[in-house]
């Protein structure tokens, strides 16, 4: 017994993938990319790389919340931009010199 589809996979990747992708679909693409790139940060070794990979990942996700209305994901995730640019500025800021 066949089972028979009226679709093809070419028409899946029409409707699922084609030029004409509405505004949710795009934002659902920003928030994969921001955990994705969350993700990435957590295994760096190198803490100004981690603070760097994390705040282009909460900015994305400051985006994303806006985007679909959630505040709540778009503040917190604010906060961490500010908490990481504060680190990154004493991470690159020099250290004082004794005048002795």
């Amino acid at each position: 017994m066949a089972i028979y589809c009226s679709y093809s996979v070419y028409d899946f990747f029409r409707i699922k993938v084609g030029a004409k992708m509405d505004s949710a679909t795009i934002w659902e693409w920003v928030g994969y990319l921001a955990s994705v790139v969350v993700a990435i940060s957590l295994m760096m070794s190198n803490i100004k790389k981690l603070r760097w990979w994390n705040l282009i990942g909460a900015a994305l996700f400051v985006a994303y919340g806006l985007a679909i209305d959630a505040i709540p994901v778009a503040l917190v995730n604010f906060f961490i931009v500010l908490i990481d640019a504060y680190y990154l500025v004493k991470l690159y800021k020099p250290e004082p010199q004794n005048k002795d």
